[in-house]
């Protein structure tokens, strides 16, 4: 997951979280495990919606349901919060962990924001070349 969204704008919000299932084995179930997710991340109203039409958390949401989509054993996460306003990047950081937590995934989140970094129960800090465990 990244800190821009890679959302295709030609495509809806539904359309966008179904990406990652045409490749490989076709999931008969794919349509209506992404529509689930979305209901998690609150945007089950947005299915037909394009990204042009979404906020930056919105957005946000979508990549994560998309990122869940296959579910995944790891997710790794790029700036996830980085574009978002601070009201927005905490509602994006409870969904994520939520989801984490549910899912039982492993969760690698890189960041800049104290914040985020301060909710998670490692943390490890690039200083000087070395990854130190803060």
């Amino acid at each position: 997951m990244f800190q821009d969204h890679c959302l295709l704008p030609q495509c809806t919000v539904l359309e966008n979280v179904l990406i990652p299932t045409m490749v490989g084995t076709p999931d008969a179930e794919a349509e209506q495990r992404a529509k689930q997710l979305l209901e998690q991340v609150g945007l089950s109203h947005r299915l037909d919606h394009r990204p042009a039409e979404l906020s930056g958390g919105e957005k946000q949401r979508v990549s994560i349901a998309r990122a869940m989509i296959r579910g995944p054993k790891l997710l790794l996460c790029d700036e996830p919060t980085g574009n978002l306003d601070r009201h927005t990047a905490t509602q994006v950081a409870d969904l994520l962990l939520d989801m984490n937590r549910a899912s039982k995934t492993i969760l690698i989140v890189v960041t800049h924001s104290v914040e985020l970094a301060a909710r998670f129960p490692k943390v490890y800090e690039l200083a000087e070349g070395q990854l130190v465990a803060k």
